[in-house]
């Protein structure tokens, strides 16, 4: 049975050089990916290279906090 506290947890990735070219208001949007992780095996912030449709290329998706 599953206990109370998950182990995997959904979180989003959001591509970095989005948020920092945001401020110029540069691109209509900044690229956002979900996916899932185990909070036991990796409890530092997950960081992956995906393909951002605003750049047009891969770039840096790092984890960020979720918004209740």
């Amino acid at each position: 049975m599953a206990k109370s506290g998950d182990v995997r947890v959904t979180i989003t990735l959001e591509c970095t050089s989005c948020t920092q070219d945001s401020v110029y208001k540069k691109f209509p949007g900044i690229s956002r990916y979900t996916t899932r992780k185990n909070r036991r095996n990796t409890p530092i912030r997950l960081e992956l290279n995906k393909f951002c449709p605003y750049c047009y290329k891969h770039t840096i998706h790092g984890e960020i906090k979720k918004r209740d």
